[in-house]
């Protein structure tokens, strides 16, 4: 008897709207999926100015395409990182995490220390890429597992998720904030995806052809790995 009282209401409230004159007249349910669509748009493109700006998970996707068929793999690894993100932010995990400074101390030492010793390594032993052959790069496996780390351990992705998600989510909406929360973190995880592997396989297209210029842009990557690493320590151990 419920349900026939709101199908009332609502064919109430669509036929109104047309007598009005309303081109696009949304009941209900519609309304609130309309508005989701809408806050997942505005979303995206907040989210996409982040994806775009080079970073510890662009230096690594440089390097696996640098490294040969392992692109796919390495910006695999990302994206589970930016997953593991996403899920302890939906939980509200991150919130008791962010609250506990030992803890976001812990995972920030943990982030650079590791950022350090891929930026080292880079810088130690730079790919040297030649045209038409593929220089011994690991198993899939190892590239995947360092991808998920890179992103993962990052305490920069962590924060911007647990600053950024709730901020566009509705506690009105006919989805529960977890949800919302996981279709937000969804959204940014397939950008994420598209634009590593454009900037995977594009380091690999262009520079294999040329080993000095691949080599100079392994040590720059590199480079950038341990300026980021230094500049987290510095950002959580001087606070």
């Amino acid at each position: 008897m419920a349900n026939n009282w709101k199908h009332i209401a609502e064919y109430q409230e669509y036929s109104a709207c047309h007598r009005a004159g309303g081109l696009f007249c949304l009941t209900g349910e519609g309304v609130d999926e309309a508005m989701m669509l809408g806050t997942l748009a505005a979303f995206w493109a907040v989210s996409l100015l982040f994806v775009i700006t080079p970073g510890a998970d662009w230096a690594y996707a440089i390097s696996a395409g640098m490294r040969g068929r392992v692109v796919t793999p390495a910006v695999t690894g990302l994206l589970f990182g930016h997953l593991a993100a996403t899920i302890v932010v939906a939980a509200g995990v991150g919130a008791l995490v962010a609250s506990i400074p030992i803890a976001l101390t812990m995972l920030t030492v943990t982030g650079a220390a590791y950022l350090l010793w891929l930026g080292i390594s880079m810088l130690a032993h730079p790919p040297v890429p030649s045209a038409g052959t593929d220089q011994e790069s690991g198993p899939w496996i190892r590239w995947l597992a360092k991808g998920a780390c890179v992103s993962g351990l990052n305490p920069k992705v962590f924060l911007l998720f647990l600053a950024l998600l709730p901020q566009f989510t509705d506690p009105t909406a006919g989805w529960s904030i977890p949800a919302q929360v996981m279709a937000l973190g969804l959204v940014h995880i397939l950008s994420c995806g598209v634009v590593y592997l454009l900037v995977g396989f594009g380091s690999q297209a262009v520079l294999r052809s040329r080993p000095r210029a691949a080599q100079a842009v392994s040590r720059f990557s590199g480079g950038a790995m341990i300026a980021i690493a230094v500049i987290l320590l510095a950002e959580r151990l001087g606070s």
